[in-house]
């Protein structure tokens, strides 16, 4: 019988290279859309880039996406790609929504073009609840999206909702809450502070520079989180779900923990720099999974230790070599 096989768009990013890998574990043959550039970033797909097909295609041009579509005839479309960075999305407000908002639409538009029977995948996020009405946050929360790129995901999740309904598709959001690694990239608060904390253990800095350090997230390990997108996508039916840990840290604990791991305090190093404070802030974001839990037979595995324990020493060891 022949290999499933599944698209991944956004396949070099850190969702893309964990769900990479489970999908090549699972049997699948992987193809990846990678937007055409004088340059590809590839370090987080190296060590499977000989399994992988990767084609040209880019959400921000349809076209692409129907003839991509067409040309692998995918059972599978998980649209990992995004402007995802909620600080980039404040000076590039415009580009944020046509990537991550009206990208959506093209390929889910593509899909019911060239194949309604593709199964599909959204990447919902935890910031489309900003403001936050109950806490926990569930699949029943309204959203109170605090920056444009969680109006952007907002958007990007009731389009989902609106195919499925409109042409019957079988297509799922995973509402996502952090989810970190080693192959975190380095403007995200939970790298910055791991790779900080390894530069500061080297000697090649003595501080490190913050903003809100009493924001507080629901952080968890990527490669549990990938597990979530495909079980959604197992199901016989499809649907929306919150995948988070249920529990909340501070950025401030996120460095008390980073720096202990290295042996270091963290109040000796950490500075609270005004110039990384959003100008509207999301305060206290936290899931409650149990659907996804009930449903999907989902856990996760790695706890907050242990995926702070796990970054640190990720980046002692690059540094290092």
């Amino acid at each position: 019988m022949a290999a499933k096989r599944a698209l991944i768009t956004g396949i070099t990013g850190q969702d893309g290279s964990y769900l990479a890998e489970l999908l090549l574990s699972e049997g699948y043959e992987v193809i990846g859309l990678v937007r055409r550039s004088s340059t590809l970033a590839l370090e987080r797909i190296t060590h499977v880039q000989d399994r992988l097909n990767l084609v040209s295609g880019d959400l921000v041009d349809e076209v692409s996406l129907i003839n991509v579509l067409r040309d692998w005839r995918p059972v599978e479309v998980y649209n990992l790609a995004a402007q995802s960075f909620v600080q980039t999305s404040w000076t590039q407000p415009v580009l944020t929504g046509e990537i991550t908002a009206l990208g959506v639409t093209r390929i889910l538009d593509a899909i019911r073009i060239v194949d309604p029977t593709i199964r599909f995948y959204q990447a919902s996020s935890s910031e489309m609840f900003g403001r936050v009405h109950t806490v926990p946050q569930d699949e029943n929360t309204p959203f109170y999206p605090r920056s444009p790129y969680g109006v952007a995901k907002v958007y990007g999740h009731w389009i989902t909702v609106n195919y499925r309904e409109s042409y019957d598709l079988h297509a799922s959001s995973g509402i996502l809450f952090n989810h970190e690694s080693p192959r975190r990239g380095l403007e995200f608060v939970t790298r910055k502070v791991t790779h900080g904390v390894a530069r500061i253990k080297a000697g090649l800095d003595s501080e490190l520079r913050l903003g809100n350090l009493d924001a507080q997230r629901d952080w968890g390990f990527a490669a549990d989180y990938v597990r979530a997108m495909w079980a959604m996508l197992q199901c016989d039916q499809p649907g929306d779900y919150v995948v988070a840990t249920g529990e909340t840290h501070s950025v401030r604990e996120l460095c008390e923990v980073a720096f202990k791991v290295a042996g270091l305090d963290y109040e000796d190093h950490v500075v609270v720099d005004p110039a990384f404070i959003r100008p509207a802030e999301v305060d206290l974001l936290v899931g409650d999974a149990t659907k996804a839990k009930t449903e999907l037979g989902w856990e996760c595995e790695v706890d907050f230790y242990g995926l702070v324990e796990m970054m640190v020493v990720a980046d002692l060891d690059a540094l290092a070599r």
